[in-house]
């Protein structure tokens, strides 16, 4: 049996091991998974409804050994901790709050013809496998997890290697709410088991939430494996921000500051770009290095701590390159690296950094050096990455720009949708900022579309990714088919736009038309 162990970022220690089973123990695990959700199904909505409210009840009265828990296993500050189990039992209460309406018979008595009745009801999949990330694991496994067990599917949940322990807790306040043996079961796996679970023939479903490349790999095994086993991803960003020239400076550098950094930049919608207008550009930069400055990078068991490190030496290597790259390429550090003693090379922590004179491409001075050598050899690409290429880490881009047409268009120039951000002054300026609102909206290749305030999922709407971040669609009670996609629009008071919905609960059940002819007699 192979061993997998969790090592501390902030002080590279082991933390704590886990088995890996044997296939044959995993086949066998798989196979009562599967009878145990037959049985399941037939439970009343109501009872199961009951165990799920129940199960936030048995979280809840986890919550203060979790924090420091969580620490250990991914680094974020202690003092973080706290903040994911609130946003946990908040998308609980929502999906259950919604799940009778999201999972009722859609009834087409409208259109029915005389002696005949017709309806859809959704039932669940049957098997559904939940492959969970690290950086927020509580957030991401209960947007999957909560609803499928819910909708009647059995589940297996495997864990991030670096947070085993948050599975764990899952399936224990589970099972103190009463849910029955072997509908949720903790799988601690790799790749290649991993692997074996998706091409397994009683498993219906995979939903994953995790890197590009291995969500590729994901999608091709579901593909390929008998059955065609669905599958929802949810992968990287590289989100960006607008500036307006009317924005609240201050307000918008403090949220911004906060969008980029908390939790080490580590999040898929954290905001890893800005386009300022130029108009307001310099104080805008000023303010938000001021704010960067005062960061406490350290010991993430320290309340006192609101920095910690990123996840893995191999991601601080990371990250520290892309940093460097851009400066060759012509980009400008304005966080001098001495303010925080704690980055060093060789550990987990990294400094926060402010890059600016960044672009889509190589200042002409490099470029103009390379081209002549590189060009009768392979395609020059001389994009910087910092722009372009998801960093994860505490490192944001900030580049100047004439004009909001220019800013959409910057935006839109990424391989990621996952969400963007637009900052204007709503409150002295609501007709202009609505219409300038409303060209981002309509013109950003994104899933999601904030106004003044990013990096935050509300369970009330949909959370989607296009391009590269992703297929799929969780939280809120709308989903998308196949060949649609939904762009979310989250503002402050005065607006919300939503464009093509569905039921909520769709990627974890399956529709299932009933078509009766009643009047048989002439």
């Amino acid at each position: 049996m192979s061993i997998q162990t969790t090592i501390s970022p902030h002080n590279q220690q082991p933390y704590v091991s886990r088995t890996y089973p044997l296939p044959e123990d995993l086949d066998a695990t798989i196979k009562k998974a599967a009878a145990a959700q037959k049985e399941w199904a037939a439970v009343p909505l109501e009872k199961r409804i009951a165990i799920g409210r129940q199960f936030i009840k048995e979280i809840e009265a986890m919550k203060e050994d979790i924090p420091l828990e969580l620490t250990m296993q991914m680094g974020r500050p202690v003092a973080q901790g706290a903040g994911e189990v609130r946003g946990l039992l908040e998308r609980s209460n929502y999906m259950l709050d919604i799940t009778a309406s999201s999972l009722a018979d859609v009834s087409l008595a409208d259109t029915d013809k005389p002696g005949f009745k017709r309806y859809i009801k959704r039932v669940p999949l049957g098997v559904v496998f939940v492959i969970a990330p690290w950086n927020f694991p509580y957030l991401t496994t209960v947007n999957s997890v909560l609803p499928a067990l819910i909708a009647g599917n059995a589940v297996l949940l495997k864990p991030s290697p670096q947070t085993p322990i948050t599975a764990e807790r899952f399936a224990i306040a589970f099972t103190r709410a009463g849910l029955p043996e072997n509908l949720l079961q903790v799988v601690h796996l790799s790749p290649e088991l991993a692997s074996d679970v998706i091409k397994h023939p009683l498993v219906n479903f995979v939903s994953f939430t995790g890197s590009v490349a291995v969500g590729r790999v994901i999608a091709e095994t579901a593909a390929k494996a008998d059955g065609f086993t669905g599958s929802a991803l949810e992968l990287g960003g590289k989100d960006p921000a607008y500036v307006a020239p009317d924005a609240d400076l201050d307000y918008t550098a403090a949220e911004l500051v906060d969008g980029a950094f908390f939790n080490s930049g580590q999040s898929c919608c954290a905001i890893e770009r800005i386009y300022v207008h130029e108009a307001v550009y310099d104080q805008f930069v000023a303010k938000f290095v001021d704010i960067t400055k005062n960061y406490r990078l350290g010991d993430p068991t320290s309340a006192m701590t609101n920095l910690g490190p990123v996840v893995s030496l191999a991601s601080a290597e990371k990250i520290r390159k892309q940093v460097a790259d851009a400066i060759k390429q012509g980009a400008k550090a304005l966080i001098p690296e001495d303010l925080f003693t704690a980055a060093k090379a060789g550990t987990a922590f990294v400094a926060p950094q402010v890059l600016v004179d960044v672009n889509h491409s190589a200042s002409p001075s490099y470029t103009s050096l390379l081209l002549p050598i590189l060009t009768d050899i392979v395609p020059l690409h001389s994009a910087m990455d910092i722009m372009t290429e998801e960093t994860f880490g505490p490192v944001v881009g900030i580049q100047k720009v004439a004009s909001a047409s220019e800013a959409i268009s910057l935006m839109n120039d990424s391989k990621y949708g996952l969400t963007a951000s637009v900052w204007t002054n709503v409150e002295a300026n609501a007709a202009s900022s609505e219409e300038l609102f409303l060209k981002f909206v309509n013109e950003l290749e994104t899933g999601t579309v904030f106004l003044n305030r990013c990096d935050y999922l509300d369970p009330a709407l949909s959370w989607v990714g296009v391009k590269d971040s992703g297929r799929g669609v969780s939280l809120s009670k709308f989903g998308a088919s196949a060949s649609s996609q939904i762009t979310l629009s989250l503002l402050f008071g005065w607006l919300m736009v939503m464009l093509g919905c569905g039921a909520g609960y769709d990627q974890l059940t399956r529709p299932k038309s009933v078509h009766m002819k009643i009047k048989t007699s002439p």
